[in-house]
C-alpha cells in the first residue's frame, strides 16, 4: 500500500510553465481548425462529387425484401414491351428484379438477397414511374445515377376550366417546343409534359426551378419572366465575387398588370350616410290641400280652379303652336353683298384690238381664204397672161 500511494503522489507532481504554454498552444490550434472547418462546410468545392456506394460499404446486404408497383396506361404497352429487356438488364446490375404484367397493366420492382444498396429500390421505383409517364427509356435510365433526381408535378387540379388549362399547358411548351427547350438548357433537366403531369429529370437545383416555373405558369404567370431571371442567375453564378452576395438588385421586378378593367356603370349610385332614424313620412293629398288651403273650399270653387288651370295650360299650348307656325314666315338672313374689285393695270383688256378682230371675223366666211392667200394664188395667173 505505501508503494502505491508514493506512485500516485509522484504522478500528481506540479506542472511546469513550459507544459502549460504547450497545452494552451494546442487548444488554440484546435479552435482555429474548428473555425476553418465550419466555414469550409458552408461552401461545396467546384467539381466535388459524392463517392459511389459500393458493395464494400454494405457487404452483408439487406435484411428484408422491398417492392414497388406502378400502373401504366394502355397506349404505353407497346413501347414498354419493346424496351423492357433493357430495363431488366440495367436493374440487374444493381441486383433488382423487374416484372411487367400486361394483363393488369402494371410494373413491379423488388430487391433480392444480393442487393447491397438500400436506396436503389427508391430509384427503381422512380424509373418505372417515369416510364409510365411517357418519358423515354434513354432519359429515364439516368435516374439510377447518384447525382440525378426526378420530380412529377401534378397540374390537372390547378386550373378548373378545361380550355384555360389547355392554353396554359401549351404556353409552357411554347411554339414548336421552344419554351420547354429554353427551360431544359437553363436548368440542365429533361422535361416531359404529358396529360395532367409534368415529369422532370435532372439535378436537384434544376428540379426546384422547374417546379416553380410550372406552378407559376398554371397561375397565369408567363414562363418568359422566369426564363429571364434564370438567365440572369446563370450569368451571376459565373462571377466568383457575386456568388456570395444578394442578387435581388440584379433580378427584374415584374409588376402584374390587370388589363381587364371592370366597366364602370353609367349611373353611379351614391350611398347615403347611415342614420338610425327612419325617413320622414311623405305628405298625403289631404295634407297638401290643407297646406294650400284647397281643403276648406267648396266643391264649386274647386271645380272653377280646375277649369282655370286647364284654360291656362291650353293658352300656353296655343301660344307655342303659334310661335312654331310663325317661324316659317320669318325671312332668312341675307348674305352681305360683295363689292366688285377694281381691275388691276396688268389685267386691263385693249377694247380697240378686240373690235378689229371681231370685224375681220365677220367679213371672213367659213372656209374662205385670207387676202394674203388670194394674192399668192393670183400671181402665177398674171405672169401667164403677160407672156401671151
Amino acid at each position: 500500500m505505501p508503494e502505491i500511494l508514493a506512485m500516485a503522489a509522484s504522478s500528481r507532481a506540479p506542472i511546469g510553465k513550459e507544459s502549460l504554454i504547450a497545452e494552451n498552444g494546442l487548444r488554440n490550434q484546435k479552435k482555429g481548425n474548428r473555425g476553418m472547418d465550419e466555414s469550409e462546410l458552408l461552401t461545396v468545392p467546384d467539381g466535388w462529387k459524392e463517392p459511389p456506394f459500393t458493395k464494400d460499404d454494405n457487404p452483408r446486404g439487406l435484411l428484408e425484401e422491398s417492392s414497388f408497383a406502378t400502373l401504366f396506361p394502355k397506349y404505353r404497352e407497346a413501347y414498354l414491351k419493346e424496351c423492357w429487356p433493357l430495363v431488366q438488364k440495367a436493374l440487374h446490375e444493381h441486383y433488382v428484379n423487374a416484372t411487367l404484367d400486361l394483363i393488369e397493366g402494371s410494373m413491379t420492382v423488388s430487391t433480392t438477397k444480393k442487393t447491397f444498396d438500400p436506396y436503389i429500390i427508391i430509384r427503381a421505383r422512380d424509373l418505372i414511374k417515369l416510364l409510365a409517364r411517357s418519358v423515354p427509356f434513354e432519359q429515364a435510365i439516368r435516374i439510377l445515377q447518384d447525382d440525378t433526381a426526378c420530380d412529377i408535378v401534378k397540374i390537372g387540379s390547378l386550373v378548373r376550366n378545361k380550355e384555360r388549362f389547355v392554353k396554359r399547358r401549351q404556353r409552357l411548351i411554347g411554339p414548336k417546343g421552344s419554351t420547354l427547350k429554353a427551360l431544359e438548357l437553363l436548368t440542365n433537366c429533361y422535361i416531359m409534359v404529358q396529360g395532367n403531369t409534368v415529369s422532370a429529370l435532372g439535378p436537384f437545383n434544376g428540379l426546384k426551378e422547374v417546379r416553380k416555373v410550372v406552378l407559376d405558369t398554371m397561375k397565369n404567370i408567363h414562363p418568359i419572366y422566369n426564363i429571364k431571371t434564370l438567365m440572369i442567375k446563370r450569368e451571376l453564378s459565373k462571377d466568383a465575387e457575386l456568388r456570395s452576395q444578394n442578387w435581388e438588385r440584379f433580378l427584374p421586378q415584374f409588376k402584374h398588370k390587370n388589363l381587364n378593367k371592370r366597366k364602370e356603370p353609367k349611373k353611379k349610385t351614391v350611398k347615403k350616410e347611415y342614420t338610425p332614424f327612419p325617413p320622414p313620412q311623405p305628405e298625403s293629398q289631404i295634407d297638401k290641400e290643407l297646406a294650400s288651403g284647397e281643403y276648406f273650399l267648396k266643391e264649386s270653387q274647386k271645380k272653377q280652379q280646375r277649369m282655370e288651370q286647364i284654360k291656362a295650360k291650353q293658352a300656353e299650348a296655343i301660344s307655342k303652336r303659334q310661335t312654331e307656325r310663325n317661324k316659317a314666315f320669318i325671312p332668312p338672313k341675307e348674305k352681305p353683298v360683295m363689292k366688285p374689285q377694281k381691275a388691276s393695270a396688268e389685267t386691263k383688256i385693249d377694247i380697240a384690238v378686240l373690235k378689229e378682230k371681231v370685224k375681220k371675223a365677220k367679213k371672213k366666211k367659213l372656209g374662205a381664204l385670207t387676202a394674203e392667200e388670194i394674192k399668192l394664188k393670183m400671181e402665177p395667173d398674171e405672169k401667164k397672161q403677160k407672156k401671151k
